[in-house]
Parts: C-alpha cells; structure tokens; sequence
C-alpha cells in the first residue's frame, strides 16, 4: 500500500486494540465532554417545549434513568424563550442537567438559546443554508458567495456562544444536507463531512472551539463512513480533535431499534471513537438512556481485559469511508454475489424434532405434510454429532463434525484446521473449517488457497472480539484469501439485552464493511429444552435483524422512524406500531415514519414510502422524496399509504400460514 493511501485510511489511533480517541475537553455546564472524561448518555424530549410544567416532568424522569444531557427542540423564538422556564423550574427541582437547544431553520431561535442554555445543536444542512431539494448548478464563485452569506449569518451566533460559554453541537444528517452541498458532492459521507467542517471553519476562524460534531444517518454504513471520514478530514486539516456525538437517526423501536443502534455506535465504539451517545428510538425517551448506557459500559475495562492482537496489519487494507464487499469465490450459496447465510447451532438441543424447527423459520404443516418458511428461515443447521433424523426442509441443509460426517455423508461436515489436512476425504463441494485468529497462520492459509470448496468459520474468545475478527479478515483480504467466511459469536454470562447489542456490535461492525459472508450466533446456555429452544430463536431472529441494519440482507420490512419530539404532531409509538401491525410482511420495503416536515423528505431519505405529519391530523404521503398526497386526514392516511404501496405493485396481503 502506498504511503498516502496509508494517510488517507487513518481514522482511529489503533484498530487492533482498544484506545480511545483523545479529544479536546468541552465544556458544556458543569458536565464536561471529551478529554479524559466518561463517554456521556444524552437524550431528547417529546413534549411540547411550551409545555413548561410537563417538559420539566419529563427531564425529571430522562435524567432519572441516565441522562447526562437532555436536548429540547426550540423551532422558533417561543419555545427558544421558554427554555429559560424549564431551565429554571428544573432547579428548583433540584435538578442541574445542562440543556441542549435543537435548532433547525431558524438562526434567531438559536441566538435567544444561547444565551439561556448550555449547549446549541445546529444543523449545518438547514441553518442559514438552503433545502428546498433543488439542484442548482454553483460555479466556484457562487459556492463561494453563499458560503459568505452563511458566514455573516452564522458569526452572531458565535459571538453569543463565547460570551455565555454555550458550547454548540454541529450536527450533520445525511437526509438534511443542504442543496448547495448536494449539487457538489451528491448524497455521500462526503458531503456530510464537508457540510460540517464548512462551519467549523468559521468556528476556529473566530477562535471558537466548544464545539461537538456528529454525523447521522438512517443507514448504518453511511453513518460509520462519514463519522470515520470526518476524523481523517479533520486530522488531515490539522483541525483540533473535536468530540464526536454518536447516534444513527430514526433507528424504530423494540429490538429493530436497538439492533440498528448497535450496528452504527458499536462500531465506532470498538474504534475508540465517540464520546457521548444518544440512541434515538421511537418510544419514551426514558428507554433510550439505559440502552446507551450498555453500550458504553463494555468499554469501561476493555484495554485491561483484551488479548493483544499480534499484525503487522495496522491500517485499514480496504477503504473505510467506502463500502466494499471482500471479493471471494462462490462455495454452494456462500461468497460472490449472495447475500450473507444464518447458520442455527442446534448442537445442545437433544432429540430434535419436526416442531423445533420453527424457532429458526421452518414450519412442518402437518396438515399438507409439507414445510413453511419465514423470512427467517435459517439457511444451514449444525447438530454437533448428531444428523437431523428427518429430511431436512426447504433446502435447510445440515452440518454436523467432520467425526460423525465419515458415516454420514449426506450432511456437511465441519473440520477443524488441523483435521482437515488430516482428513482421507472431504465433501467435494462445500467443506467447513473452523479456526481462530492464531490458529490461522500463513501456512494454513497457503494451503487453504489451493481449495474452492471451503466456507471459514472464524472465532475468537478476546475481550476484544471484533477487532481481532476484523484482523483475520485484513488477513485474508491482504493476502487475497478468497474463501468465504462465517463469523461466530458466542456469549457467556450475558443475559438477553446484552446479547442484542453486544453480538449486533460485533457482527454488524464486520458486515458494514464488507467483511464476512454469514453469521453463526450460539444461543444463550439454558437447563432445559424449552429455554434453549427460545434462546435459540431469539438468536436466529437477531441473527436475521444484524444482517439487515447491516444493509447486507433485506428479509422483512424496514421502519424508518424517528423518536418523537415537541415538533411532533401526532402519536409516533401508537402510528408506528399501526403502520407495522399492518405492512411487517412487506419484506424488503422501507418505511420513513416521520413526526413533522423537519425530519420529513430529508430524514427519510432511504425511505421507499413516507408518513409524515403536516399538520394537526393531517398526514403528507411521500414516493421517496416525491410528495404524493397532501393534508391526508389521519384517520384514512395508513390505508391510503398501503394504496400507495399497492399502486407499485408492492402490495400483497399477509399469508397466515405461518407464524413468525
């Protein structure tokens, strides 16, 4: 690799062993953010910011469950005014939490916050900027000109900030980039990156420098390329190393939420990067803090308790800011173009039967004699020793060891390194060997390259167990290694919660960059059938959620929904669950559920079909970007939405069949 691409690939200070980002310290009321300091918890509100007496109720109880700073959207000089009642009536509560202004397109909503609030939010696309979704052509001297004009717009808010000691997040979204940003770098982490530092530049042009950058996105490899991107950006300038909010925007809610947060956050955690986090889920904004708190604290003794991963391998071989699929032969249905497989362990299961397998998507309808299949229906079985004592349905196919494969060939056999080399005879099509970081050393790869007809099951057992994944897969990715390879978690002493966003971490850490072509996720240990039977659906269902917030495998509908505020103007967690209760059939289809036009058009912007409020009890529908139908009453807008979806031919009614 040459040595500016080795440059331009720095993003974190190590990428095989836990260290985190040092930043410059903020200060942001008397909690400060960065330097030394803990990785904080924030949130946001859901009331109505002229709700005086219920924003403070609500606050009260956000902080209560682990919020270090609570953000309140102040749309206009009104609720910018009141925040000064809030503030107050909080301490008189007796509580001195710092507040975190939301300011959209109004810069003088933000002045009148500053001066009351310590900390402002702005974001770069729609402040002083212009999002009209146009695309207008700017030569050089015009570009140049509106970033003038954003300049003489933006320095009074500066000003004020210095004066009060407000600190300020600039906080990019990649559905809100501004049309001016858009017409020269297009829809790409790019973009949001250059969209920030345009205004950070003014910043340190005025010697202003308490300062929070983010990054978000809906899409989880946007969100980690764009937030890895601004780091190298900044470094590359010779910009102070600002701290990073983390956050992936309309995440939904239940364990979709959670899964697709962990993809995102995670990754950048197990970077070292990121120093305060918000989990925006579409539910009371109590929940969000406890799931941020989780995430963070696998981290508080992670350098002690890892295992030192010996590479020369120290940057990133492939692009980062880039997704980029590692190139691999096709091995049956693993590698080349398919999509990622899900293997169920059920080697701790005894005396398998028909009925069990509908924990992993595959339903025996004894009424036809034939099986079903869900949109999780895993793609291969391991048995340990055992083989299925049944035919094995809808192209389920069934792994068992290499030891019990020699009198049963039917099934698929999985080696160890050392027993494969050994081995009288192989399957002559597809083959799994199992091995670990060390346990792959450059002989074996050599003579593994000689193979077509092997699938890598790769573990570890380290504390820091993505980045040692990762580390064989730079392995095989430098020396071209095309073998396709299912990654392996397994968890002990976690109970269900952890699991979600642990094993989310670190096999989605992997997939948003290319790396890995299926998921192999042990369920939780259990004393009887019944709960390992559960454990294992849980996994396999997770197995199934990870692939999607990945992006790398579509299987069920996406929601798209953001996690309420005071702009909101209808019912978000009670029009979610309606919209889902009613199209979660709808496998590959993408659903932006947005509150209110801020976080409408441009925060959906992966979005397939849009709900957005426009008013009270008026509903605007959306084909992507394009408005479709406006002031639909509430009452009729989820059935004129599935009239929508149904007028694209995206529409088919629910089977009831099978059970999910």
């Amino acid at each position: 690799m040459k040595k500016e691409e080795i440059q331009a690939n720095l993003y974190c200070d190590n990428i095989n062993a836990y260290e985190r980002r040092t930043t410059v310290t903020v200060n942001i009321g008397d909690v400060p953010m960065g330097g030394t300091n803990p990785i904080r918890v924030q949130s946001m509100t859901t009331v109505d910011t002229m709700d005086t007496e219920g924003s403070i109720e609500e606050v009260i109880r956000m902080v209560d469950s682990g919020c270090e700073y609570v953000r309140i959207t102040a749309p206009s000089i009104k609720e910018a005014e009141n925040l000064q009642n809030i503030k107050d009536g909080l301490l008189a509560r007796g509580y001195k939490v710092p507040l975190v202004a939301d300011i959209h397109f109004t810069p003088n909503a933000a002045e009148v916050a500053a001066r009351i609030i310590e900390k402002v939010r702005i974001n770069p696309g729609n402040y002083a900027d212009k999002k009209k979704f146009d695309f207008i052509e700017y030569d050089d001297a015009t570009y140049k000109e509106e970033l003038e004009r954003i300049r003489e717009r933006f320095i009074p808010l500066v000003e004020i900030c210095k004066e009060h000691g407000t600190a300020m997040r600039i906080g990019t979204n990649h559905g809100s980039l501004s049309d001016r940003i858009l017409s020269r770098y297009g829809d790409t982490p790019l973009g949001m990156v250059e969209s920030a530092l345009e205004f950070l530049r003014i910043c340190n042009d005025l010697d202003y420098h308490e300062i929070v950058l983010s990054m978000k996105a809906s899409n989880t490899q946007i969100m980690v390329q764009a937030y890895r991107l601004l780091v190298q950006k900044m470094n590359e300038e010779g910009l102070k190393p600002y701290p990073l909010h983390l956050g992936v925007t309309e995440a939904g809610d239940g364990e979709d939420g959670r899964v697709k947060s962990a993809v995102g956050i995670g990754t950048l955690l197990e970077d070292g990067l990121g120093d305060t986090v918000r989990v925006s889920l579409t539910e009371a904004p109590e929940a969000e803090a406890p799931v941020a708190e989780a995430l963070i604290k696998r981290y508080e003794h992670r350098a002690k308790n890892s295992s030192p991963i010996s590479t020369s391998i120290n940057v990133s071989p492939k692009n980062p800011f880039k997704y980029e699929r590692r190139k691999t032969i096709e091995v049956e249905n693993f590698g080349d173009h398919n999509v990622p497989r899900v293997v169920a362990d059920f080697s701790q299961v005894d005396s398998i039967e028909m009925s069990d397998l509908k924990n992993i998507g595959h339903h025996y309808l004894p009424a036809t004699d034939k099986w079903g299949m869900s949109d999780h229906g895993a793609d291969y079985i391991y048995t340990g020793v055992e083989t299925l004592p049944f035919m094995a349905p809808n192209g389920l196919k069934n792994i068992i060891d290499a030891i019990a494969w020699e009198e049963n060939s039917e099934a698929i056999p999985l080696f160890s390194i050392e027993n494969f080399f050994k081995a009288s005879e192989v399957h002559p099509s597809i083959n799994f060997v199992r091995g670990t970081f060390n346990e792959f050393t450059p002989i074996v790869l050599t003579e593994l390259a000689a193979y077509n007809n092997v699938v890598l099951i790769l573990h570890t057992s380290n504390e820091h167990a993505m980045p040692e994944l990762r580390a064989s897969l730079f392995k095989f990715y430098t020396d071209n290694l095309q073998l396709p390879v299912v990654i392996e978690r397994e968890y002990k002493n976690v109970d269900a919660d952890q699991l979600q966003l642990y094993s989310s971490t670190d096999i989605g850490g992997l997939l948003i960059d290319g790396l890995g072509d299926g998921a192999l996720l042990k369920p939780l240990a259990a004393t009887n059938k019944v709960d390992l039977l559960n454990n294992l659906k849980v996994s396999n269902r997770l197995a199934f959620g990870i692939l999607q917030a990945a992006r790398t495998r579509m299987t069920k509908t996406e929601y798209i929904s953001c996690p309420s505020c005071g702009r909101t103007l209808f019912d978000l967690q009670e029009t979610t669950a309606m919209i889902r209760k009613r199209t979660d059939h709808l496998k590959g289809v993408k659903i932006g559920i947005m509150g209110c036009i801020v976080n409408g058009p441009g925060e959906m912007a992966d979005a397939d079909y849009g709900y957005v409020g426009s008013g009270k009890g008026k509903i605007t529908l959306y084909r992507g970007q394009e408005v479709v139908k406006r002031s639909v009453p509430e009452a009729n807008a989820v059935d004129e939405l599935i009239n929508l979806i149904d007028e694209d031919g995206n529409w088919f009614a629910p089977s009831n069949d099978l059970l999910n």
